[in-house]
């Protein structure tokens, strides 16, 4: 049935778009390209220094990820030195995981404010103050979780450990004082979003689009409160089932949509496509990816005592997951098609001057294909899961999913804003940089996968259905040559992703930041302006 569903599901959205003109992405070939005050606005002034924090928390993330790496190849040493006696293994697995979260939640935030006022129309009064007052907030919980789950796991907190160390329960490492921070955090923001677009909400032409723009939003904190339904002293069954909740439903449901949401609001103030496209694939998403998440959600709940026809359901449903997956790979194609414009009666033919935010929209859908729809699927049916879950081919999916849709999708937002408050003659020395993490971004992912993520987890499934579980998570199984040498095999990629990938994001979103306190700055750069969708080619 779940293979029925999918073909099915698959075949239902490739006729729609071979039989209906009026679905997918469609150019607006007669709207005149915005015009945005070259100054940005105090509260996307006060945005842009939550990028720069972004690609810390990135940067830090990706080099606790070697540090796990390095301990899966070399359990003994880090190259000579016994890093465990401060940072033991388990530790930076915590770390790794949250800080993903993390920089990948901020990056969300910060986009979301930044793009907020553009339909609004205008900043609210005291926005700036809010969007400072959550960035203290921010700093705030992310550094005390942090060493919170240091000095508890050397048990320097006593009986506060639960509270400020960690919770013991994966997505939620977090002590519980951190993670009410969080969603008080998260209620603010949803605050400011709705202040900042609900003078757009009675507009004739994007109201609609204003009001689902912000419900995306507002489903982030209401579906995160599932974390709250357990705590380190609940049964495993009620974990279990809530957890997956927050693993499956928030993060691969809701942001998805929120995703999508986020790309059409984006795609329409840049001038690309009509509201009513914009409308029409926001709804169409919502509708795929309901259907098939939220019954989907039960394809997890294999060891907590669910009937057979529960998991049958799930299953079934969860294999529709890969049809909106279909859908943004097709939005992939649709994405070079609106950005590469039209060309006029003149001979000038116009281009969205954000092509990189493009660039990294399409290895979104590339990535979401790939990493949530085959690797996915490879892994989420019941009898599958039942041997594979724990496996290497769990981050496998995890990896490409997580990382080439949620992440990419915030470097986009992250290359959008820094796009948008740096002066033309200023962005060529930063563009090339842009160019170098994307490739970077992609190739050391894709290098990670190939040599080590995917065929390391196939090799252990083996190993599972030779010798068992316990054999394939034991000492005597990844001890071997074979698997040490696929460990270390990771280590090309790790290099590409981390140097040429993720560290030119440090310099620039500091370098744009400092280029619009320049303009700040200067007695002319108020008063500049420049379009959203930039003329190139033009004959005199």
């Amino acid at each position: 049935m779940s293979l029925l569903m999918l073909l099915g599901g698959i075949a239902a959205v490739l006729f729609a778009f071979g039989r209906f003109d009026f679905l997918g992405w469609q150019r607006d070939a007669q709207r005149r390209p915005a015009m945005l005050p070259h100054r940005p606005t105090a509260s996307q002034r006060a945005t842009l220094k939550y990028f720069i924090v972004v690609s810390l928390l990135f940067l830090t993330q990706v080099l606790v990820g070697g540090g796990v790496a390095h301990f899966r190849a070399d359990a003994a040493s880090f190259y000579g030195i016994d890093i465990s006696r401060v940072f033991p293994s388990q530790l930076l697995r915590t770390w790794h995981l949250q800080l993903a979260i993390l920089w990948i939640a901020t990056a969300f935030l910060a986009g979301v404010l930044f793009i907020a006022p553009s339909l609004g129309g205008r900043d609210p009064a005291c926005q700036s103050f809010g969007v400072n007052l959550l960035f203290v907030a921010l700093i705030v919980v992310v550094g005390g979780s942090l060493l919170g789950e240091w000095l508890g796991i050397r048990q320097m907190l006593g009986r506060l450990w639960e509270w400020f160390g960690n919770q013991g329960w994966e997505y939620l490492d977090l002590g519980k004082a951190w993670q009410i921070g969080l969603a008080a955090g998260l209620v603010i923001w949803v605050l400011l979003l709705l202040r900042a677009v609900q003078p757009s909400f009675s507009n004739p032409e994007y109201g609609e689009l204003s009001v689902l723009f912000f419900l995306s939003g507002l489903a982030i904190p209401v579906f995160y409160l599932p974390a709250f339904f357990y705590s380190s002293a609940t049964n495993f069954a009620i974990v279990d089932h809530w957890s997956f909740w927050i693993i499956h439903l928030w993060v691969e449901d809701f942001f998805e949509l929120f995703v999508t949401v986020v790309v059409a609001v984006l795609f329409y103030r840049l001038g690309a496509v009509t509201v009513n496209t914009a409308k029409r694939v926001i709804y169409l998403d919502a509708i795929l990816y309901l259907m098939g998440g939220i019954l989907g959600t039960a394809h997890h709940w294999y060891f907590t005592g669910q009937s057979s026809m529960t998991m049958a359901i799930g299953a079934s449903f969860s294999a529709l997951e890969v049809v909106p997956l279909v859908l943004l790979t097709l939005d992939a194609w649709d994405f070079i098609r609106v950005s590469e414009g039209d060309t006029d009666t003149g001979g000038q033919r116009t281009t969205i001057s954000h092509q990189w935010t493009f660039y990294f929209l399409m290895a979104v859908g590339f990535w979401n294909f790939l990493g949530a729809g085959v690797f996915g699927f490879l892994i989420n049916m019941p009898i599958v899961s039942y041997f594979e879950v724990g496996t290497i081919l769990t981050p496998n999916h995890g990896h490409a999913s997580f990382m080439g849709v949620f992440g990419l999708l915030s470097v986009a937002l992250l290359v959008f804003a820094c796009r948008e408050v740096v002066a033309d003659e200023s962005w060529a020395s930063i563009e090339k940089w842009v160019r170098v993490s994307f490739w970077g971004l992609n190739l050391g992912l894709a290098s990670m996968i190939t040599f080590n993520l995917f065929p390391g987890g196939v090799m252990q499934l083996y190993d599972v259905l030779q010798n068992g579980y316990w054999h394939a998570r034991g000492h005597e199984y990844l001890g071997t040559t074979a698997v040490r040498l696929v460990e270390w095999a990771r280590l090309p990629g790790d290099i590409v992703f981390i140097f040429l990938g993720v560290a030119p994001l440090l310099w620039i979103t500091t370098n744009s930041y400092l280029s619009m306190r320049r303009a700040e700055e200067s007695p002319t750069g108020a008063a500049s302006a420049r379009p959203l969708l930039g003329e190139i080619g033009a004959a005199d």
